[in-house]
């Protein structure tokens, strides 16, 4: 069987020196039907090697569970990168960031406050050895001395940003290496000494995360690694997009110079991203410094292959640098072709306020719970309660997180956002039904904040006394896409949710279609019952990427939860994704 190995100077494949040129491709962000052609297309830029974080609230969402099927079937995805004749690097964190929601931690692993979060607590330690079995039980027959392509395997990731445990660090390795996993471990931290000091353990292969100024960061790695091969296994040729900020771009030729300059000096690299992908259904995560900030649906990055699969300048302008290092194949994939552009009118409405019943089941609770309270744990929540007073008053949370939109006797009074620090509305009457319909944005990724319990923190009040006896409706959300109204009807003119709408969408072929949300508000849409995800009017991105695998030859069926208010009930797609303005 093949032998890889750490030397004095380089990585070593059958004791010669080897190169990992990597591109990053998380299988959980592209549908399977696609991982062939996305890993083909790395192997065509010249790559030898695809890296996957493994997402562990993908896998399990619930406690207990451990989903392999379909789009997180990680056997059939190393297996489809052997066919492919690359190798692969799997970095199950288990925090992942990846601004994925919660990093890649379960909400319910949080439920219990005394639980840990990446530190050596033995209830967090329990769950994570429990989740790493799991996947070494995957990983480990595909290492390389088992015939398979897996090379590296990282422990943790980017832990210098976070903390300092050793004890923790060590627990982890400890158990990769029980666990049967037999090639090198790795870890991944930005090249500051640090959080290189912090985020490793001596044994332990220390690599590196940075964009640019690769001379001087490889030198701050070197010291902190003396010996063995350097490498940055995140080099970052582009960037994310938040709602409500540009869409970010990096220059094809600027971030080709600073791989040229990476390879000049003898490294090994791991593209983040080669191919971002998307955040399908409600997946995005968020970041947290003062303000609150969701992610888009769209993880397109400005990779070398956008969030369609297709190249980019920047893969051209990759694959020429890789060129003048080591071969590359002779042949490069096609440039995009305009997606088709059908359309069709939105109708069918099930407005929630006429019958919100058929949403979920509700369920009374004295005290006003949290998300994480509830079980299974929700992402939209409706909440209930009777108002009985002698004067309005004002309505307060203790915390939003991330939306509360407030109904008084079925009239909309307002919004309250997390992003805006909003926790107080006034209520226009006495007494009444008040609803508040509460939204999760996404769980933050990065930072303290990972962990934190969603929905309404803290209760309400009103006049300054608590609001008591609620009931409370969790979405099911898998169940909205089916929802019809009792009978048939048209929709004309600008339309107010909460409503499901419903169109019929007639294509001649498979394909990857365009889904413009551009006249709508904010929501979520499916389509064949396909979640693609959030889309939201404040923008950047305007299209919903739709995968081929998903769209039939005839009719097609779009379902579409509108939140907000709707300008347009039409259903439009466009020949070209709209990621929106860029800084420039």
């Amino acid at each position: 069987m093949p032998e890889f190995a750490i030397g004095e100077h380089d990585f070593l494949l059958d004791g010669r020196p080897f190169r990992i040129l990597s591109g990053a491709l998380h299988y959980f962000r592209v549908h399977p039907d696609l991982w062939a052609d996305r890993i083909d297309k790395a192997r065509r830029m010249g790559l030898n090697t695809i890296e996957t974080y493994v997402a562990w609230n993908a896998h399990a969402p619930e406690p207990g569970t451990f989903d392999l099927t379909g789009g997180l079937d990680l056997d059939r995805f190393l297996r489809m990168i052997a066919d492919a004749g690359m190798y692969a690097i799997v970095r199950p964190g288990p925090y992942i960031c990846a601004e994925w929601d919660n990093g890649g931690l379960p909400a319910w692993l949080f439920r219990d406050p005394t639980v840990g979060v990446r530190r050596y607590e033995p209830k967090y330690l329990d769950a994570v050895r429990e989740y790493l079995t799991k996947v070494y039980e995957v990983v480990v027959p595909h290492q390389i001395d088992r015939g398979g392509p897996v090379l590296l395997v990282q422990v943790e990731n980017e832990y210098g940003a976070f903390g300092d445990d050793k004890r923790y660090l060590k627990a982890l390795a400890e158990h990769t290496r029980d666990s049967g996993v037999t090639v090198p471990l790795t870890t991944v931290d930005q090249p500051t000494p640090e959080m290189l000091e912090a985020g490793s353990l001596d044994g332990l292969h220390r690599t590196a995360s940075f964009g640019s100024g690769a001379e001087a960061r490889l030198a701050t790695l070197r010291a902190h690694q003396p010996t063995g091969p350097l490498m940055c296994s995140e080099f970052w040729n582009g960037w994310f997009d938040h709602w409500g900020a540009h869409h970010h771009t990096t220059s094809a030729a600027d971030s080709a110079a600073e791989l040229d300059a990476l390879l000049a000096a003898g490294a090994s690299v791991n593209l983040y991203m080669f191919h971002g992908g998307t955040n399908f259904g409600l997946t995005n995560g968020a970041n947290d410094k003062g303000v609150y900030q969701p992610l888009i649906t769209s993880y397109d990055y400005d990779a070398p292959l956008d969030e369609a699969g297709d190249p980019t300048p920047k893969y051209h302008a990759f694959r020429d640098v890789i060129a003048r290092y080591h071969k590359v194949p002779d042949t490069v994939p096609p440039p995009a072709r305009p997606a088709p552009t059908p359309s069709g009118a939105l109708g069918d409405p099930v407005r929630l306020l006429d019958a919100p019943d058929r949403w979920g089941t509700w369920e009374f609770h004295e005290e006003l719970p949290a998300f994480d309270d509830l079980t299974p744990m929700p992402q939209l929540a409706l909440l209930r309660t009777r108002v009985e007073g002698d004067r309005p008053g004002v309505l307060t949370f203790g915390e939003v997180r991330d939306r509360a939109t407030v109904f008084f006797d079925g009239d909309l009074v307002g919004t309250l956002s997390r992003d805006h620090h909003e926790r107080a509305i006034p209520l226009p009457r006495a007494a009444g039904e008040l609803l508040v319909l509460v939204e999760d944005q996404g769980r933050v990724d990065y930072g303290p904040r990972i962990g934190e319990a969603k929905g309404i923190i803290g209760g309400a009040a009103l006049h300054g006394e608590p609001l008591t006896g609620w009931d409370v409706l969790p979405f099911d959300l898998a169940r909205l896409p089916s929802l019809r109204p009792g009978t048939p009807e048209s929709v004309a003119g600008p339309v107010a949710g909460p409503v499901v709408l419903r169109a019929g969408i007639d294509v001649d072929e498979p394909a990857d279609l365009f889904l413009d949300t551009g006249e709508w508000g904010k929501g979520v849409a499916w389509f064949n019952g396909f979640a693609l995800g959030r889309y939201w009017r404040r923008g950047p991105q305007r299209t919903l990427y739709v995968p081929r695998p998903v769209v039939r030859a005839g009719a097609n069926e779009l379902v579409v939860l509108e939140l907000g208010t709707m300008l347009d009930p039409a259903a439009q797609f466009l020949p070209r994704p709209m990621l929106g303005h860029t800084e420039a």
